[in-house]
């Protein structure tokens, strides 16, 4: 699964960059206006250093909202344009579908990270994914990264089953990373 060249930190959106709204069901919701968006503590500095570390920083992101017609694409399209510029991305990469449009892009599927790792020529083993719902860690173990999962206590979602670790947040994610892998050309600890 390798293939590529260059190591990256695949992320996930909603409750690891920003701010995500749980719901009265204790289920993750995105921001539903550029004004709602609110970059979570720490995250500018931890992808200010991934990124000195040599790692692609790469967002993949499902917005089922769209399909669904509770969220218009072009309010997603605006947050995904604020997070890129504010936060240096390389790339943000879009899932708009829903559970039952079976799609290869929706996480838990693989689909986003292997496009975008063939985009821009990411080696996967080498790679992280970092999310806070099981469907993030089920999408990178299922292409071949190492996981971590923001473990946020207010959401009520079945436990992410095989995440290498588990973070608060991006800062321990980063240093998590740093820790083991010192740089991109870094072998593991």
């Amino acid at each position: 699964m390798g293939g590529g060249t260059r190591a990256a930190v695949f992320l996930d959106r909603d409750g690891v960059l920003n701010k995500a709204f749980v719901t009265e069901a204790g289920t993750p919701s995105p921001p539903r206006s550029i004004d709602e968006l609110e970059i979570l503590p720490g995250v500018i500095e931890s992808c200010d250093r991934l990124r000195e570390l040599g790692y692609l920083l790469v967002v993949v992101t499902n917005q089922p909202d769209i399909a669904r017609g509770t969220l218009d694409a072009s309010v997603v399209d605006e947050i995904n344009l604020r997070l890129q510029a504010e936060l240096t991305l390389d790339s943000v990469w879009t899932c708009p579908h829903d559970d039952s449009d079976g799609c290869a892009c929706r996480k838990p599927r693989p689909g986003l990270l292997l496009e975008a790792a063939q985009h821009h020529g990411i080696d996967l083993e080498r790679s992280f994914m970092v999310g806070d719902r099981w469907r993030d860690v089920e999408a990178g173990r299922g292409a071949g990264c190492k996981t971590l999962w923001v473990v946020d206590p207010t959401y009520k979602d079945p436990p992410a089953v095989g995440a290498d670790v588990r973070v608060r947040d991006l800062r321990d994610a980063t240093h998590w990373i740093e820790s083991r892998f010192s740089s991109v050309g870094g072998s593991g600890k």
